[in-house]
């Protein structure tokens, strides 16, 4: 990600020419595509934390919303329905998704059983990882903002929503086809929104614990039909953000800004818990908390800290390596 350095003029509105859909990367740069939808992944298994940060964080957000929206186009469209597959190909960026996706799902696969025990177990140490992450975060995006009236009200303004939507008492619904269709539609455009985690959409929704048990015990036909309403979401939405970036793009990073703040409400690691409700299997999973501040010091708040540190650091050094490639 390209980050304009504090000494330097602030860009012109408007973002920077998109790379060309049929681009052709070497295989080291595929292989850090991989690498990038891992992070993502990763971060999407977290009911709390976006993978669109993460996309954002590590340089390919706007890519990721052009190569989406390829898809509706009219020529796009118009090869797919005339079976013309291999104009279709040499026009999508399938190469750049296919990379993305791959590195996504074995971040689901490999992380997903050992996420759900570590947030069981050790629930303040993956909120710290996770809290310094979007703080600097917040951070870095903040600095690509040139602030102004307009930009300062829409941050102000995404960041109370973000920090409404994050303190909502999730819902208990039934896993119905139409639900769940429904819950991966909404659950994949809160996922490629900064700050808006598409996984406490999930929650909200009461089908969290529904999808990661699906991945975890192979059930295919859950899978399969989140994954339809993920495909409707994302196509449909993507195709938007990428409008409001390509016309008003200091607003939207400002608007995302304010998202990732808003969004810290939900990942602060140290909470008390209200109410209790029970999942599928009959285990007491949280259903109200509230944000309170440690107790005192004691060797679990040190290595608390020191993973908010480490999330930190990580952005922060991905931030330093981005204007040292650009400078």
């Amino acid at each position: 990600m390209s980050t304009p350095d504090a000494s330097r003029p602030a860009p012109p509105e408007g973002p920077p020419a998109p790379a060309p859909a049929a681009t052709i990367r070497t295989p080291r740069a595929y292989a850090g595509l991989v690498a990038r939808g891992y992070a993502m992944g990763a971060a999407d298994v977290v009911p709390g934390v976006s993978g669109g940060t993460m996309a954002f964080i590590l340089g390919i957000y706007e890519e990721l919303l052009l190569a989406i929206s390829a898809f509706t186009r009219r020529e796009t469209l118009q090869l797919i329905a005339t079976l013309q597959w291999r104009g279709a190909l040499r026009i999508l960026p399938w190469r750049f998704l296919l990379a993305l996706g791959t590195g996504i799902a074995l971040a689901v696969l490999s992380l997903a059983r050992f996420l759900e025990w570590a947030l069981e177990t050790h629930p303040e140490r993956v909120w710290s990882f996770f809290f310094g992450l979007v703080l600097a975060s917040v951070w870095v995006i903040g600095r690509q903002v040139r602030w102004r009236g307009a930009s300062i009200a829409g941050a102000v303004l995404a960041g109370v929503l973000a920090w409404w939507i994050v303190g909502m008492v999730p819902t208990q619904t039934p896993d119905t086809p139409l639900l769940l269709v429904l819950s991966g539609a909404l659950a994949i455009c809160a996922m490629i929104l900064p700050g808006i985690s598409g996984s406490f959409i999930l929650v909200l929704l009461g089908k969290y614990q529904t999808v990661l048990a699906a991945v975890n015990d192979r059930d295919l036909l859950t899978i399969a039909l989140v994954g339809i309403g993920a495909v409707v979401g994302l196509v449909s939405f993507a195709r938007i953000v990428s409008w409001i970036f390509r016309t008003h793009h200091n607003a939207a990073v400002a608007t995302i800004t304010g998202l990732l703040l808003g969004s810290l409400r939900k990942i602060w690691p140290w909470k008390e818990t209200l109410e209790w409700t029970l999942d599928r299997h009959g285990a007491r999973v949280p259903l109200m908390q509230e944000n309170v501040l440690p107790a005192g010091w004691t060797p679990e708040l040190g290595i608390a800290l020191a993973l908010m540190a480490v999330g930190f650091a990580v952005v922060w050094l991905m931030e330093r390596q981005a204007g040292q490639q650009t400078a």
